[in-house]
């Protein structure tokens, strides 16, 4: 019973430890569907430990028996399914990698079909009269066979462990280790059938697996994430500068053509979806910009842009203002500033007349209204109001400054 003892230890101990991965149903990439595999078999293994120790306590002959071929197959599983970690982990394609996945496969049929012959002649295994156990030759050589194939994918491990650096290395140093901590200490329990040395290693082994390897390979796929966040933010960063100086016009401030543009785009979609009822357009021209630029400099008529720029956007707060042209601009009104449109336009023009007599800045703007029964696009209204700025900039030319 004591025997038993340590294999619900070590079952109960996987489970603790893998239960996300024993619990998932979806594997990311193969080697984690083999470990999952792998992990099972070690289960399967454990259960038939627990078992042969609970029945040998009772003293039911004939349940250990048929307990102990179970135990010997789960073995034998447990070799292939690690044989087929390995071989999918390392992702090392060879030669040897198929002699590997065959020794798996031949050694977990050929003890199946062992103990199916150990039912009618004791190769394998045997009790006496007594229940007593006993090995038999084919017992032997299965463990001596398991040895050999644990060495050679531990040398497998080792060799391409060696061949890689960092983190990698040492999950694919630990693979190696697993393998030679299970052989040293099956080449024991080949003398010492009755102590459970098998489930040692293995406890041992997944222990080790899952400390070096899976937490590992987790630490190194956070650490690959929080870095492939961070040049996305990085390149979000960039691209918002991007959409900034190409929606902004570098000299104003204020919008850009391109954003006049995607802006017109937008309400012609609003309008023929008949989402969009009213909204106003104010389109502004300067005054004097050429003169300032043939008898002061373009510097001089840059800042007479900005001016201009400043002001609009002073007047009209609460609505988009556009940069269209060298010395156009526009402003659509909406919401608030729709509502108080008459209000914003005589403010408008009064700043203008003031500016008229101190020498500043001077821009001529026309509004136009949308009107549903004579406006089926957002160019209809704009070409309005482009017709009034430039009725309003022949107005100030007819009553020029200090006139």
């Amino acid at each position: 019973m004591y025997y038993s003892l340590f294999g619900i230890l070590a079952l109960l101990l996987l489970l603790i430890t893998n239960h996300d991965i024993l619990l998932r149903k979806k594997e990311s990439s193969p080697a984690q569907k083999k470990y999952r595999l792998f992990l099972l078999a070690v289960m399967v293994y454990y259960i038939t430990d627990i078992l042969w120790g609970i029945l040998e306590w009772l003293s039911q002959t004939t349940l250990l028996f048929v307990d102990t071929e179970l135990y010997f197959i789960a073995m034998a599983f447990g070799i292939l399914a690690w044989t087929q970690y390995v071989i999918a982990y390392l992702e090392d394609k060879n030669t040897f990698r198929t002699f590997l996945t065959s020794a798996g496969i031949v050694f977990f049929i050929g003890i199946v079909i062992i103990v199916a012959v150990n039912v009618f002649f004791p190769i394998m295994f045997f009790f006496d009269e007594a229940g007593v156990y006993h090995e038999g030759i084919a017992r032997n050589i299965a463990l001596i066979i398991q040895i050999v194939i644990l060495l050679l994918t531990s040398v497998y491990a080792l060799r391409v462990s060696a061949k890689t650096d960092g983190a990698e290395k040492n999950r694919h140093f630990t693979i190696g280790l697993f393998g030679i901590i299970m052989l040293v200490l099956i080449a024991i329990q080949f003398f010492e059938p009755y102590l459970p040395l098998y489930a040692i290693g293995y406890m041992l082994g997944c222990s080790m697996l899952r400390t070096f390897v899976i937490e590992n390979e987790k630490k190194e796929y956070r650490q690959d994430l929080e870095s492939t966040l961070d040049r996305e933010k990085q390149e979000l960063h960039e691209l918002n500068n991007a959409w900034k100086l190409a929606y902004t016009d570098a000299m104003t401030g204020v919008q850009s053509r391109l954003a006049f543009a995607e802006k017109e785009e937008k309400m012609d979609r609003e309008l023929s979806a008949g989402s969009l009822n009213e909204f106003a357009i104010v389109v502004f021209d300067l005054n004097g910009l050429k003169e300032i630029n043939d008898s002061e400099g373009h510097d001089a008529g840059d800042r007479y842009i900005k001016n201009a720029g400043r002001l609009i956007c002073d007047v009209f707060k609460h609505s988009p203002v556009f940069r269209v042209g060298g010395d156009e601009f526009c402003v659509i009104l909406e919401g608030q500033d729709f509502e108080n449109r008459e209000h914003l336009m005589d403010i408008f023009d009064r700043t203008i007349e003031k500016n008229r007599s101190n020498n500043e800045v001077v821009i001529a703007a026309g509004i136009a209204v949308f009107d549903p029964k004579q406006d089926n696009s957002f160019r209809r209204v704009f070409e309005r109001a482009d017709f009034m700025m430039y009725q309003r900039k022949d107005e100030l030319k007819l009553h020029p400054q200090g006139a």
